[in-house]
């Protein structure tokens, strides 16, 4: 009986916890977008509405693995704004989005669900610009949906199966039920604990910037259902990329390919490498010394992609170099890179 008790206080105390820290999580990262319905569930958006000074086609922003639409929109409101409309998402089940049906547990159903997004606010066309997982949604994106795909950008993705998996948890927490009591007792106070080593271990070698934590907000995820929609896609990864990846080879969209060569999150020589073989015209950018997120390193590169893409002169070779320099004069003296994991999907 004083077991039984025992256990039952234990529960309550890590039910109680996690609510009470997600509640505080979501005072601190308020929703800053709009929700709308896109066919029986709702999807959540920053959109910036074509400025008059624009230069550029709209764009769509599409977030990574544990992101939010925030980190994409730290890394990139600021340097497009005025040039062009904008379209920042939080995917089905991440941020404040709702998760939808089964059919948004694999990139396909989230790229129907973004193209659906796009003709509810007006955007007919647009440059997709999809980092990490979100790389894998941005080419499915440009397989279904070509004639709403301007061009394709794609940063550090994860396109191909990998000998690997992902971490034993993402596995637990899909689990119909014991990932549900699991992710509403445990991830949240585990992912706290180790959030500070993990995000700057997505950006090794490169510092992590001070303000990422509050800026990115990465802590959303570790909400229970975030974590679970974020479990549930990355323990499908795999298998889903080996059915479709020979669908690549159709894509017509202007396309270019940016990896930073110190990934050791995404190899580069199994995706990035591999896609642009795949797909005709395709122009591959591979940036020294730069790790998982050329999204915040290198965003100049990103900027001279979507500049090329929108027809204007453009040297990404060039600028990339210029871009290594700068980088390695950022770099903290004493930091060596991590060699290359022969992995696709690692920590977080």
């Amino acid at each position: 009986m004083i077991i039984l008790i025992v256990v039952i206080l234990g529960l309550a105390v890590g039910f109680g916890f996690t609510a009470w820290k997600t509640r505080e999580i979501e005072a601190r990262f308020p929703n800053i977008g709009t929700l709308t319905d896109v066919g029986g569930y709702r999807m959540n958006a920053l959109h910036l509405p074509r400025p008059a000074t624009a230069d550029l086609p709209p764009i769509v922003f599409i977030h990574g693995a544990s992101g939010n639409l925030r980190d994409q929109a730290a890394a990139f409101g600021q340097m497009f704004g005025g040039r062009a409309e904008m379209l920042f998402v939080d995917r089905p089940g991440y941020g404040y989005s709702e998760r939808g049906g089964p059919e948004n547990d694999t990139p396909d159903g989230q790229a129907d669900a973004i193209a659906r997004l796009m003709e509810r606010l007006g955007i007919e066309r647009a440059i997709i610009v999809g980092h990490s997982f979100g790389g894998a949604i941005a080419a499915s994106f440009a397989v279904q949906h070509p004639d709403r795909t301007a061009g394709l950008v794609l940063l550090s993705a994860v396109l191909y199966p990998w000998n690997g998996d992902v971490d034993w948890y993402y596995h637990f927490a899909a689990r119909p039920w014991a990932g549900r009591l699991f992710t509403r007792l445990l991830t949240l106070p585990a992912g706290l604990a180790v959030i500070d080593k993990a995000t700057e271990a997505v950006f090794h070698p490169n510092p992590r910037p001070q303000s990422y934590l509050e800026d990115g907000a990465p802590a959303l995820v570790l909400r229970p259902d975030n974590f679970r929609s974020n479990a549930i896609d990355l323990s499908n990864l795999n298998g889903y990329l080996g059915r479709v990846a020979p669908r690549y080879k159709g894509i017509t969209a202007p396309t270019v390919i940016i990896t930073g060569d110190r990934d050791a999150i995404v190899s580069v020589d199994i995706h990035s490498r591999q896609m642009a073989r795949d797909v005709a015209g395709a122009e591959l950018v591979v940036i020294h010394g730069v790790g998982h997120k050329p999204d915040y390193v290198a965003g100049d590169v990103v900027l001279a992609a979507v500049e090329k893409l929108a027809g204007k002169p453009a040297d990404l070779q060039a600028t990339a170099r210029r871009a290594e320099v700068r980088i390695a004069g950022e770099a903290p003296a004493g930091v060596e890179a991590e060699p290359e994991l022969d992995m696709s999907v690692g920590k977080p």
